[in-house]
């Protein structure tokens, strides 16, 4: 059966994003750098596929995945992906307000997180689920509906930003690390939620 799986490369001081995100500027002043291991190695400038051996097993584990449900935010300041975040998978935006013009390709938007679950796991069969977007992150998390976290982090301190586990509640959310991988500027950890 399909797991929940946030991917999401994050500075060692926890944030997702630097300062002033916004629609053209998705990851903020400087959090570009948190991407950058993204482009290790990859064969163009514009590529995101790296060419580093374990990067590139990682990045290949994203793109097996056979939907995604990211929060409308992420969504929208990564420009809808034009549409296709990747190989044409059903995209599931999940937000309190739909806007009023569906979104572009594949995606649809959901406003409850555990039928935007049940929706994306029926969608991608036997494969995972990527989890994109701090507040969906969040979201899943607290109603216990995400299986695992693939946290890439990088070396850098950002200082400001979003962080990517602020506004959980106090209880404690128990992690297992199941698998830590270095390669040039990242740690790949992944953990099953417990």
């Amino acid at each position: 059966m399909a797991s929940t799986v946030l991917y999401m490369s994050m500075s060692l001081d926890g944030f997702v994003t630097g300062p002033d995100d916004g629609p053209g500027e998705g990851l903020g002043r400087h959090g570009h750098r948190l991407h950058d291991w993204l482009a290790e190695g990859a064969l163009s400038p514009k590529s995101y596929r790296p060419q580093e051996r374990i990067s590139a097993q990682v990045f290949n584990e994203m793109m097996g995945t056979g939907a995604v449900i990211t929060g409308r935010r992420t969504f929208e300041h990564a420009g809808q992906w034009g549409g296709d975040h990747h190989d044409g998978v059903p995209i599931f935006v999940l937000t309190h307000n739909p806007p009023p013009d569906e979104p572009l390709g594949s995606a649809r938007y959901v406003t409850d997180a555990a039928d935007a679950v049940r929706q994306a796991k029926q969608a991608a069969r036997d494969r995972d689920v990527m989890v994109h977007g701090a507040s969906t992150a969040q979201s899943l998390l607290r109603e216990r509906l995400l299986d695992a976290m693939e946290i890439h982090v990088v070396p850098v301190l950002l200082g400001q930003g979003r962080r990517l586990f602020d506004n959980l509640p106090p209880e404690h959310i128990e992690l297992a690390l199941t698998r830590c991988l270095e390669a040039p500027g990242v740690t790949h950890l992944h953990y099953d939620v417990r």
